[in-house]
């Protein structure tokens, strides 16, 4: 199955062209450029460098969210636009579960973690087995805190591998709860559109994929504008 995945959570972006778990080509943008700039010049890139077409592709994934709400709009869109248009089938993944995917082979608990802003961060826990990751908690956006304080009373003397641009605010709380971080190299923290892209093909294979009309984000809380509207701000 040849799959082309997209993220596009925050600042930055990436995309894969992949023959089921084989990497065919990958690009990525760092966080200076925004996903309204980069996502479909890399995704043509990415299908030009594999020497394949829209046409060619059996899935489209994204991660549909947690994440910036621009962002994610903005990789879902794109997504639903490709696969409609030429009546694929597509795949939303967790933008943390597609995090998690970075650490394997790697084994242990894993925790993702986003910075949310407003003192929280969006996060789950994982284990990672066997060349594979099984979903542990959900996906939720609360303080890193209290993050922390969860993990330390159900997983307690269990080391962590914290992924994702929550690293530096999650990191602190962690140590101070008194649970030992597994040091990771820089290369496997940022969103990764070649996990996106093997949590979806694991993920079609257990529930399917759906049309480009039934995607959709997943968001954990209103938007800032949502708010500020809804509490009569300017």
């Amino acid at each position: 199955m040849i799959v082309l995945a997209l993220t596009c959570p925050a600042k930055g972006a990436s995309a894969a062209v992949l023959r089921d778990r084989e990497i065919l080509a990958t690009f990525s943008a760092g966080d200076a450029m925004t996903g309204s700039e980069t996502l479909l010049p890399m995704a043509e890139a990415a299908m030009k460098s594999a020497g394949i077409t829209a046409r060619d592709v059996d899935l489209f994934a994204v991660t549909a969210g947690p994440g910036s709400f621009t962002g994610v709009r903005i990789g879902v869109a794109l997504v639903k636009g490709l696969a409609f248009g030429r009546g694929k089938v597509c795949r939303g993944v967790s933008t943390l579960e597609s995090l998690a995917e970075n650490v394997l082979p790697l084994s242990g608990l894993v925790c993702p973690v986003m910075d949310a802003r407003r003192g929280e961060v969006y996060a789950a826990l994982f284990e990672a087995r066997d060349g594979k990751t099984a979903r542990l908690s959900p996906d939720a956006a609360l303080p890193a805190s209290e993050l922390a304080a969860l993990v330390a009373r159900d997983y307690p003397g269990r080391p962590v591998m914290l992924v994702g641009d929550g690293v530096e605010v999650a990191a602190p709380a962690f140590r101070d709860a008194g649970i030992e971080l597994v040091e990771l190299p820089d290369v496997l923290l940022p969103h990764s559109a070649v996990s996106c892209g093997r949590v979806a093909l694991r993920e079609v294979e257990e529930a399917g994929a759906v049309d480009g009309e039934e995607l959709a984000p997943t968001y954990l809380r209103e938007s800032q504008a949502e708010t500020t509207r809804r509490f009569g701000g300017k």
